[in-house]
């Protein structure tokens, strides 16, 4: 897949948003209502997000559990948000593929934690200082009410620094 440098990420992406802002964007987003998402929290710095997911008629499968699709859903934006936010403005981030492993049955209340940590940060700018891409892979459980781990997904992002534009004479 090959992504165009001068490929531009949504109007949404220039505009300066505290995190208790995304997370309200999130929270009355028709996709995240309908599966049963809800952002519990995003740190003002976006080091670290929490989603949850009740279950609820719309989210169950025919066995009495999470959908599968549902749970994957809960863990769709979070990596690219909080890269996104960390890198800023001269950065594009996409998410580029997405794999999950259903470990038990889901029932009831299920969580996952998102962290973007500071070294996690470095090692991305360090990567594409030189204008390359990177497709970083980062691993999110989701949790049962036990604390159980019930799935695990590995987010593969594409980051790139955009190119300097050129000095106007």
């Amino acid at each position: 897949m090959s992504l165009s440098p001068k490929l531009k990420q949504g109007f949404l992406r220039n505009i300066a948003m505290p995190a208790w802002c995304s997370r309200l964007m999130l929270n009355v987003w028709p996709p995240m209502i309908g599966a049963g998402i809800h952002v519990e929290y995003i740190s003002p710095d976006y080091q670290e997000a929490r989603v949850r997911m009740r279950q609820r008629l719309l989210n169950t499968n025919l066995f009495g559990t999470h959908f599968g699709g549902s749970l994957f859903a809960m863990t769709d934006p979070f990596y690219t948000l909080l890269v996104l936010h960390r890198l800023g403005k001269e950065y594009v981030v996409w998410d580029k593929s997405s794999a999950i492993e259903f470990l038990l049955p889901a029932r009831g209340t299920v969580r996952a934690t998102f962290r973007v940590s500071e070294e996690m940060v470095q090692d991305i700018r360090t990567a594409t200082a030189g204008g390359d891409k990177y497709e970083p892979t980062y691993s999110v459980e989701i949790a049962d009410p036990k604390g159980e781990v019930v799935a695990r997904v590995l987010k593969t992002l594409y980051v790139r620094r955009k190119p300097q534009k050129p000095l106007q004479e």
